[in-house]
């Protein structure tokens, strides 16, 4: 499994020099481990790599007891773990250190040291309980982790030409045509309904793409992170579960903001805000937050009061979604596949977008006015900033449509209102690539180039 990651990891190491640790944070189950192990076979003469999921007890307390020795520490690591280290051509990686806070926090004294080289990944590393009493190291730059996006996907069912030939039509804004559309299209239907989750993907591959299959893996990483729920978040787990529940009954609305009052008529935000704070903590969902207006700076416009709750991966939204059975039928996939099954696609298709539009490095802002004069009453699905900052200029509006017949009512009232404040609007669709009215039409296959 080819992962972009792989690429930062090696600037990583040829600019650095072990001159700062690298953090790979991610959701459980977003191959995260199997990414950094690829990395130490290929790129470095030995590697000592550190499960604290399964660990002796004796290598948790060396992290205590030998910080203040070094020597000892390392020589403690290589015969406990039977692998010798080299300066400066070793790598040692502490993999689920959440789970052992103190290792986490010796990282300020080993990149100092400087012999060796340092990958953390984990889950959940921020929430109180994994870092209680430890202060957290500077010399540790924090990388994110994604689910597979579509390019990857396609890597993995053997195909490396379709997505620069869709790159090359995006930069020269020119459709693909009929036939690559459709190829598109077809490639993308797979990766919305499998998901971007490894395992998944790996099972979809090997079972030469048998759903049920892939469903059964979605369903293991589904009870995983309700078992996280139950052990993670303790003291608002009840909360967190009721919020998770909710999900796909939320986005299969028009009106995909969450609203409190579907748990409990009474419930106030501030009482479920660190619930949401946890969920997007773990990476199980991707908040997106309520702006007051198109400027420079959206953090500074957002309102906390308006936000929408999408899954961080759009494979699992459907397992959880379906889940009236143990396991999703094989004929269920495959009507999703055709566009046959009488659901709101729009619920798939807005989350897939927002997941794209995350693992490209966006935090995900929508606006949302509602107003008894019409002309002030809109609603935009996502604003995006450009890279490039200017004086004016910089938001981009994105709607996302899912069916072939539909208006752009409230993207035409949001340009005429915002109009010096907007660079380039764009409506995502299931069709071809084409330029109207100062709007760019995109195929849902381009949103991960935006």
């Amino acid at each position: 499994m080819k992962r972009k990651i792989y690429n930062e990891l090696l600037k990583w190491k040829q600019e650095e020099k072990g001159r700062v640790a690298i953090l790979i944070d991610g959701a459980r189950r977003v191959g995260k481990s199997y990414i950094v192990k690829e990395f130490a076979k290929n790129e470095y003469k030995s590697f000592l790599f550190i499960d604290f999921n399964s660990a002796p007890k004796d290598v948790f307390a060396l992290f205590d007891n030998y910080l203040s020795d070094l020597d000892v520490l390392f020589m403690y690591l290589q015969n406990i773990m039977g692998v010798k280290l080299y300066e400066r051509e070793s790598l040692i990686v502490f993999d689920e250190v959440q789970l052992c806070p103190r290792a986490r926090a010796a990282i300020k004294y080993l990149v100092e040291d400087g012999r060796y080289d340092y990958i953390e990944t984990g889950s959940l590393v921020s929430i109180n309980k994994n870092v209680k009493d430890i202060v957290i190291p500077s010399e540790e730059r924090r990388l994110q982790m994604f689910p597979m996006d579509f390019e990857e996907f396609a890597w993995a069912l053997g195909d490396d030409m379709l997505i620069p030939f869709i790159k090359h039509c995006f930069d020269k804004q020119q459709p693909l045509g009929p036939l690559m559309h459709r190829k598109a299209m077809d490639m993308f239907k797979e990766y919305m309904i499998v998901g971007g989750m490894p395992q998944a993907v790996c099972r979809y591959v090997e079972s030469n793409k048998n759903f049920g299959e892939v469903d059964k893996v979605k369903r293991d990483i589904l009870s995983l992170y309700k078992s996280d729920i139950e052990k993670y978040a303790s003291g608002f787990e009840t909360k967190v579960k009721s919020i998770f529940g909710q999900l796909p009954a939320t986005l299969q609305r028009h009106e995909k903001k969450f609203r409190l009052q579907d748990i409990q008529s009474s419930a106030r935000f501030r009482e479920y805000e660190t619930s949401f704070f946890w969920l997007e903590e773990s990476q199980v969902v991707n908040i997106c937050w309520g702006a007051t207006e198109p400027s420079l700076g959206l953090r500074m416009k957002m309102d906390t009061q308006q936000l929408k709750c999408y899954m961080a991966d759009t494979g699992l939204l459907i397992s959880l979604a379906f889940d009236e059975k143990t396991i999703v039928a094989e004929e269920i996939y495959k009507k999703l596949l055709l566009d046959k099954l009488e659901i709101n696609k729009g619920m798939l298709v807005e989350n897939i977008v927002a997941q794209m539009l995350r693992a490209s490095g966006h935090r995900l802002y929508f606006y949302s006015q509602y107003s008894n004069v019409a002309d002030d009453r809109m609603e935009i699905d996502f604003l995006i900033q450009k890279p490039t900052i200017s004086n004016r200029h910089n938001i981009s509006p994105i709607e996302v449509k899912s069916s072939t017949r539909y208006t752009l009512t409230s993207l035409g009232k949001f340009m005429k209102k915002y109009n010096t404040q907007l660079y380039q609007p764009y409506v995502i669709h299931y069709q071809d690539l084409k330029s109207e009215g100062g709007i760019v039409f995109l195929p849902i296959y381009m949103t991960i180039f935006l």
